[in-house]
């Protein structure tokens, strides 16, 4: 089921009608590959392989149109996990590759998968760009907040303070979010999961496979070597309905194990009220619209950090906006309808062109 009860389907509307679709179903098994998965016991990218492999037959389209593009670090491993086609680049150049397969190639469903290391340092500038340019691609970001694959050096978005190999007495960095970033680069699309919630991990990913655009889907997952619970204080059973709060499109913005806190916007920010309480009530709390184009309250949505306020899951912004795909087809097809060269000989004759006898 997708957020707000509506079932996922493969003849779903909204999914991109130019990439071919499979004529008959596939299962989990038929995006399962040979080759032995090599993450550390208990790593969370186990959780995000499984959600992908139970969403890709979900979306329907034909397996050999799916192609999965990665950087380095240890999600980048993840091409050689998933049963379809796939490309294992260099350090954060990602974004490059997967924007050069999908403009080659529009009838292919591009996954770009990546870490808060390869896509914000070494690749934040191919990350902003692939975002402002809104290249229809699906980008999954796993963010544990630290460098796994390397041993355990601080990333972009580790908190401050952190103590890693590399900031032995606390980073001295402020961190990057993720969402903020997403929307300063124009983003149409963001969402956040987590590993420990697979079924909403794979709700958020059929979303982005709906949108028409770039996505960008970060994902809080856990190192368990070298930054091992750097969320359960959202992940816990235990605190997340109190800490976290699930958005979803055209509900009221609730949370708590009793749904009884809600957000409010108070004039110049979001703020926690509790229903029954100094007379609010459900019509003081805000509902959400992940299609708004103005960007203000997502943004706002995005940087909601515990304890001040819940962290936001689901998909927090989702608007329509002319893909650069679209508009380079646009303009090579108006071109030529506007050129005078039609072929090889109109092109060897045009111009300066002399007779040798």
């Amino acid at each position: 089921m997708m957020p707000g009860g509506t079932p996922m389907s493969n003849e779903h509307p909204q999914i991109n009608n130019t990439i071919p679709k499979s004529p008959y179903p596939l299962t989990r098994e038929d995006f399962i590959s040979d080759q032995m998965v090599k993450w550390c016991p208990g790593c969370g990218d186990h959780a995000i392989l499984s959600a992908v492999s139970k969403v890709f037959p979900e979306i329907g389209y034909k397996k050999e149109n799916y192609v999965l593009v990665s950087g380095i670090g240890c999600s980048s491993r993840f091409p050689y996990y998933v049963n379809t086609y796939g490309f294992h680049g260099i350090h954060g150049r990602a974004m490059a590759i997967a924007s050069g397969v999908k403009i080659a190639n529009p009838s292919l469903s591009v996954w770009i998968i990546t870490g808060d290391g390869d896509s914000m340092a070494i690749g934040g500038n191919h990350f902003i760009h692939l975002i402002r340019r809104n290249i229809d691609v699906n980008l999954l970001l796993f963010n544990n907040q630290i460098y796994g694959l390397t041993k355990g050096q601080y990333s972009p978005t580790s908190p401050l303070g952190a103590i890693t190999k590399t900031s032995p007495y606390g980073t001295i960095e402020h961190p990057f979010t993720p969402g903020e970033l997403v929307l300063g680069a124009q983003g149409t699309f963001f969402a956040r999961g987590i590993d420990a919630q697979p079924k909403m991990l794979t709700e958020i990913m059929f979303e982005a496979a709906r949108h028409d655009g770039t996505s960008v889907v970060e994902v809080l997952q856990n190192c368990v070597i070298f930054n091992d619970g750097a969320y359960d204080h959202l992940a816990s059973r235990e605190y997340r309905d109190e800490r976290t709060i699930y958005l979803e499109q055209g509900k009221p913005m609730l949370f708590g194990a009793n749904k009884d806190k809600g957000l409010r916007w108070n004039g110049s920010g979001l703020e926690v009220i509790k229903l029954g309480e100094n007379g609010w009530g459900i019509n003081d709390v805000l509902v959400h619209d992940a299609t708004n184009p103005d960007p203000g309250l997502h943004l706002s949505l995005a940087k909601m950090n515990w304890p001040e306020l819940p962290v936001a899951f689901g998909v927090i912004r989702s608007v329509k906006a002319p893909t650069y795909d679209d508009l380079m087809e646009e303009q090579i097809q108006r071109i030529k309808a506007q050129s005078p060269i039609k072929c090889m000989d109109d092109l060897l004759n045009s111009g300066d062109t002399w007779e040798i006898e």
